[in-house]
């Protein structure tokens, strides 16, 4: 397996492990084959972000003790699916992501330009 690259073309760096993310959770934004939503966007998610993309099925706020999934709330990091990011980025409600975080996968959906605008340092 090839190492996992940035949109910035570097090693891509881990998004967050508490709580644990990514499509494998293992805390990176990396993806395969059988990752059909491309969870590759490193997001430090809002509060409006988490109520649009509830208001669209996906509630990422509530906890599921069942999948070991806590619930975000504003501040935290999470892999995004980038076509998620891109619907919010046009309603005006993106969330700030980690550039080193997120995938080169993203570039096929949103140009590097706007990524850089909407980048954050997470450290």
């Amino acid at each position: 397996m090839t190492e996992a690259k940035n949109v910035l073309g570097q090693k891509l760096e881990i998004c967050c492990t508490s709580p644990m993310t990514g499509f494998y959770r293992n805390g990176m934004c990396e993806t395969g084959a059988q990752d059909f939503g491309s969870h590759v966007v490193c997001a430090q998610v809002t509060q409006e972000f988490l109520e649009f993309t509830k208001a669209r099925g996906n509630d990422l706020s509530t906890p599921m003790p069942m999948y070991d999934f806590p619930g975000l709330k504003p501040g935290d990091r999470w892999c995004l699916c980038a076509s998620r990011w891109k619907e919010a980025l046009d309603a005006g409600v993106a969330p700030p992501i980690n550039l080193a975080a997120t995938h080169e996968a993203a570039l096929k959906v949103v140009s590097l330009e706007v990524l850089k605008e909407h980048s954050v340092d997470l450290a």
